[in-house]
């Protein structure tokens, strides 16, 4: 299968607009050994020539600029856009559909419960059924039955339900419901390589390990490298676990439960604009290429 990064920063991207942290202001002042990013979304196929969103981000326009594969070539309007898969319904992850509206309809999988926030809390599905027939919702069983996506047929995709949070504007904010947030594990039937995608994770349980051993390339929660850090770059006072993502340092971090996993392909994505690492000269950055894990940034392509 093919993986194009199409964002690799979490919510407000690098730099944030409003941000004056060290690695924002060091960015633009062009003292900072880093790479701008926009916000977190992947796009997957099996030939190349049809594409599967994962997420929405706000930044879709630029990304699709960025990405001939999903421009217009074979018509006067079309697009290589075979479907979209939410993961969670936060802000970074959907509002991108609303720039979507002039390609209506597009098959829109999630879970019941992203589904209920984005009829309810942030209707994006009730607005855009204004435009052509707007979103057509596709629901992503939780059962761990895997479905597929008539465009790229050869893609097996299972949800795997994992502990995040819900958006700040869902009722279930810090009380989550199984379903709020799930990864992906994606198979490709023909070589039975596999991906497994959480940009959002707020802990590798013994559930999750489980479906993190069975693939060849695991793209993860790379927001924040200290719990603390909001703190520590004097932005805000949330944690990282708050928010539900697992900090890549400390006992039970993310970089230690990727070590039990040699063999496989790791990378970490929806990287936040206060992590240390995205300063390519930091000694944050310097334990994660040693730990063989890689940053994702926009426009890395690859296959699995």
């Amino acid at each position: 299968m093919y993986i194009h990064v199409l964002g690799s920063a979490a919510g407000g991207g690098f730099p944030q607009w409003n941000c004056n942290c060290d690695n924002c202001h060091g960015l633009r002042q062009g003292t900072l050994k880093a790479t701008a990013r926009t916000q977190s979304s992947i796009a997957i196929s099996d030939d190349g020539e049809q594409w599967i969103l994962c997420n929405a981000s706000p930044d879709i326009r630029q990304q699709f600029e960025q990405f001939s594969a999903l421009q217009p070539a074979r018509a006067k309007r079309d697009t290589a856009l075979a479907g979209i898969i939410l993961m969670d319904s936060q802000i970074d992850h959907v509002t991108g559909l609303l720039t979507l509206r002039e390609g209506c309809p597009h098959q829109v999988w999630c879970t019941p419960q992203v589904h209920q926030d984005l009829s309810q809390g942030f209707p994006v599905f009730n607005i855009l059924s204004h435009w052509n027939g707007g979103l057509e919702y596709q629901p992503i069983a939780l059962d761990f039955t895997p479905f597929s996506i008539p465009g790229c047929p050869q893609l097996q995709i299972t949800a795997v339900p994992i502990l995040s949070n819900a958006p700040p504007y869902s009722p279930r904010r810090n009380n989550p419901d199984r379903g709020d947030n799930i990864a992906l594990f994606i198979e490709d039937l023909r070589s039975q390589r596999s991906l497994f995608y959480a940009p959002g994770l707020g802990q590798v349980d013994d559930y999750v390990a489980s479906w993190m051993q069975r693939a060849d390339c695991l793209m993860v929660d790379g927001t924040v490298f200290h719990d603390n850090e909001m703190q520590l770059a004097g932005v805000g006072d949330k944690l990282g676990s708050e928010m539900g993502h697992l900090a890549q340092s400390g006992e039970h971090g993310m970089l230690q439960a990727l070590s039990a996993y040699p063999e496989a392909r790791k990378i970490l994505i929806h990287i936040n604009n206060t992590n240390p690492i995205l300063n390519e000269d930091s000694s944050e950055r310097a334990l994660v290429q040693a730990a063989n894990v890689e940053v994702a940034f926009d426009g890395m392509h690859f296959e699995v």
